[in-house]
């Protein structure tokens, strides 16, 4: 959902010059990647890690056909990342995918060896790729000011606002169609599957060892399903429902969030020697939705830096909604720290709290959210309802007992009303011959992939789950629980898994609010949510 944040310059990394040749081991007819340098921001934000010293960071990019079933036709490029091993020995290649759809994987790749023991980064080399569409990949854009503020509230009021977001979403689709045409017929995730499998074949590695988050576990599990004998270790991490691909599962987010978004007000309230906005979850929850109504009725404009008074940040109830969101992703010092401090402000009669929040965690740029690529995956994976009248129902039906982002989220999807690519049948995925057991990691109270999508991919693919109970940060692996990352880490260099199919931990504690002087900085780069879905 967000854009992430770059990293801070540091000296430390041995970066790649020349281009330096790939094992000399591809596959037969696949010529090896060529290494060489990569762009400054990808080294600035790099060299932001201390663990990554003295690592080598190198970048690359490869052809690939722009329809799998016509190899020899006309062909895209594909962007890639890799930090290399530093051990003597070499296990493999690890492949990572950070969701969306929309995420950038060369970027990922970073954080993924940065947080990663010394014993794994002697291991494996580190490698992320920007699927088509995003990134280094052709990143698209189809209306570059979608996103900009103040957008109307997304909670219609009568039938002039509906029609307001449909025109919006069918000019959307309509742009996109006009802008990309035949790429767009391209884009669903067995398309990128078949990517995975052709950039497993130039790295020159026998078996795809990949670790997926978000929608990338349901990218794995097409992989799976299409090239089982070709998976070696493969992680799963906060799991799509297969079942439930795209609408259905947008459902089911509408009431996850709900639920989070309310442990976080009990947490404000909790807190409340710190925040003062209410000493009950209801009276905190009653002060953000007074907050959101008067945005609504009237948007505020704040100078954050004194220093250019004329530089307005411009917020209303739906910039209010898409920064409180982040919320509900996860459980963390800085994010809630910072929205808590939002509300604060606000009850004490100022409003930069709240800019602070919308800059550091709503603000969007379409050109570099991956939401084009978002659409152009979701709307042709599978078909969505074709009449309107179903999602209003079911927005309706939802939002009555779920209020907080339902109708922000329908109108984020309702291009697929008119997305101008043919959809087609989502891929059955499940266990087939050949495929070895996989970890995967769910925590209970995840919100973009709620759940029940662990369990259904569990027993769709076989393999072992670890639970994070009660947990409900999305994205749980490198998240400061030393359990599941032991189990994470074991796997991938051992080979290992745990001893029964299911494994529950427990999860961390809740946060405490960071000390006063961070409490209105900018979240750590760390903690930045890297894809919405």
């Amino acid at each position: 959902m967000k854009k992430l944040i770059g990293a801070s310059a540091a000296a430390g990394l041995v970066l790649a010059g020349l281009a330096v040749p790939a094992p000399a081991s591809a596959a037969p007819g696949y010529s090896p990647v060529k290494w060489g340098a990569c762009g400054q921001d990808l080294v600035d934000y790099a060299a932001a890690y201390d663990t990554l010293k003295g690592a080598t960071l190198q970048c690359a990019k490869i052809k690939v056909p722009l329809d799998h079933d016509r190899p020899r036709g006309k062909k895209i490029t594909l962007a890639l990342s890799r930090i290399k091993h530093t051990g003597a020995k070499k296990r493999g290649s690890l492949v990572v995918n950070p969701g969306g759809p929309g995420g950038t994987g060369t970027d990922f790749a970073v954080p993924v060896a940065g947080r990663a023991s010394a014993k794994l980064r002697a291991a494996y080399d580190i490698v992320g790729f920007d699927p088509r569409g995003t990134g280094g990949s052709g990143a698209m854009s189809c209306v570059a000011d979608h996103f900009d503020p103040v957008r109307p509230d997304y909670r219609p009021k009568d039938k002039g606002d509906i029609a307001y977001w449909l025109k919006e979403s069918k000019d959307y689709a309509k742009a996109c169609g006009k802008k990309y045409g035949r790429l767009l017929e391209n884009m669903k995730t067995t398309d990128s599957a078949r990517d995975m499998e052709l950039i497993r074949q130039r790295l020159g590695e026998r078996k795809l060892n990949f670790y997926g988050a978000s929608y990338g576990t349901y990218l794995g599990g097409v992989y799976a399903t299409l090239f089982p004998r070709k998976v070696g270790r493969m992680v799963l991490d906060s799991n799509v429902a297969p079942s439930r691909v795209w609408y259905e599962a947008n459902l089911e987010q509408d009431k996850a969030f709900d639920r989070n978004l309310n442990v976080f007000f009990g947490w404000v309230a909790k807190h409340d020697k710190t925040y003062k906005v209410g000493t009950t979850r209801k009276a905190v929850r009653a002060f953000y939705y007074k907050t959101r109504a008067e945005l609504a009725a009237k948007p505020v404009s704040v100078a954050l830096d004194p220093a250019k008074p004329a530089e307005l940040t411009k917020v209303g109830s739906s910039e209010l909604e898409d920064s409180f969101l982040v919320a509900g992703y996860r459980a963390s010092s800085g994010i809630w720290g910072l929205l808590a401090t939002a509300l604060a402000e606000r009850k004490a009669g100022s409003d930069t709290g709240i800019a602070n929040a919308y800059v550091n965690l709503g603000a969007t740029e379409e050109p570099t959210s991956g939401f084009p690529v978002y659409n152009a995956v979701q709307c042709t994976d599978v078909q969505w309802p074709r009449k309107w009248k179903t999602w209003k129902r079911d927005a309706e039906r939802v939002h009555a007992k779920h209020p907080f982002v339902t109708w922000g989220n329908t109108w984020y999807n309702t291009s697929c009303l008119y997305w101008p690519a043919k959809a087609g049948k989502p891929v059955n995925v499940r266990e087939r011959a050949g495929l070895p057991d996989i970890l995967l990691f769910q925590a209970t109270h995840d919100a973009p992939t709620p759940y029940a999508g662990g369990v259904e991919l569990r027993k769709r693919l076989g393999g072992h789950l670890v639970v994070e109970d009660g947990g409900l940060t999305h994205g749980v692996v490198q998240r400061g629980n030393t359990r599941i990352d032991a189990y994470f880490e074991n796997y991938l260099l051992t080979g290992r898994l745990p001893k029964k199919k299911i494994v529950h931990v427990d999860a961390l504690p809740q946060p405490q609010p960071p000390a006063a002087a961070a409490r209105t900085r900018a979240v750590p780069a760390d903690e930045v949510i890297l894809g919405r879905r």
